[in-house]
């Protein structure tokens, strides 16, 4: 049994809600200018660049790449042989999300229920979901998640029959219904299986993916390929205005589900796809 020391969590999840929110991940990074090297629109053309220019300013500034610092979603894998000592790991993660987001300046924007909707102050508490897994080892991927974005996410239950002809036509009606909202160009997070708040999860930890992996089953990732190919063609372009780049990727992770049922999420991450993971 290995233990680890509360602060150590408490200090890395600091980290990284500052680090994440002003250094955008070099995958996702890389992802835009490949993309902005293709467009040929002259808005376009022009948002892409205000769009580098900012990566470039809130790397060199220390300010935040976007006013919108999100919500903090945290997906924390625990090694079932280690002893979290000192205090209880959920106190430690939101006390680091607290400290990193009054220690960087980030705006908070957590309120405390949908209806009093008072602000929290602190961005807490995040929004943080476990798995036990072999070893002793604690991973952390720390998401930071925009309202924008994120309102434009939907989850539906679907008759098997419509199979993959439904899933496309609803990803597409999704973005074509979002446009400019989510601030494209966006990432695309699809789950697909499991029950109606399992297939939600799916489509946000797809989010987590790096923009240039490929996805390790043949069949989904030509699905991803054909989603992608298909939302480009929307021409709504970077921040709505029009061009070739709608979307960066699509991610898809799926999962079993019952007989008579096909489970479908969409969640929506804009360009400024926030996200970083440590290992302690």
């Amino acid at each position: 049994m290995r233990e680890l020391d509360a602060s150590k969590i408490v200090d890395a999840v600091r980290t990284m809600c500052m680090h994440a929110n002003r250094y955008l991940p070099k995958d996702v990074e890389g992802r835009i200018r490949e993309c902005a090297a293709r467009e040929e629109h002259p808005a376009a053309v022009e948002v892409f660049r205000q769009l580098t220019e900012n990566i470039k300013l809130a790397a060199d500034s220390g300010l935040a790449l976007c006013q919108d610092t999100g919500l903090a979603v945290l997906f924390v894998d625990i090694g079932q042989d280690l002893h979290i000592t000192g205090m209880d790991i959920t106190e430690a993660i939101n006390e680091g999300v607290r400290q990193g987001y009054q220690q960087g300046y980030l705006r908070k924007s957590t309120v405390d229920g949908p209806f009093s909707r008072k602000n929290t102050g602190d961005n807490t508490p995040a929004i943080i979901y476990y798995t036990m897994v072999p070893g002793d080892r604690l991973l952390i991927r720390l998401m930071s998640k925009g309202g924008g974005a994120e309102n434009m996410s939907r989850a539906t239950m679907m008759a098997p029959a419509e199979g993959w002809a439904g899933i496309k036509k609803f990803v597409l009606q999704r973005v074509a219904e979002a446009r400019s909202n989510p601030c494209p160009p966006i990432i695309v997070g699809l789950g697909v299986g499991g029950t109606l708040e399992q297939t939600a999860l799916l489509a946000k930890k797809a989010l987590l993916r790096k923009l240039d992996d490929v996805n390790p089953d043949p069949d989904l990732a030509a699905k991803e390929a054909e989603l992608l190919e298909a939302i480009n063609k929307l021409g709504i372009g970077p921040m709505g205005l029009g061009g070739k780049t709608t979307a960066l990727a699509v991610k898809i992770m799926t999962g079993p589900c019952h007989i008579a049922s096909l489970p479908c999420a969409v969640n929506i991450q804009c360009h400024s796809a926030r996200h970083e993971e440590v290992e302690l």
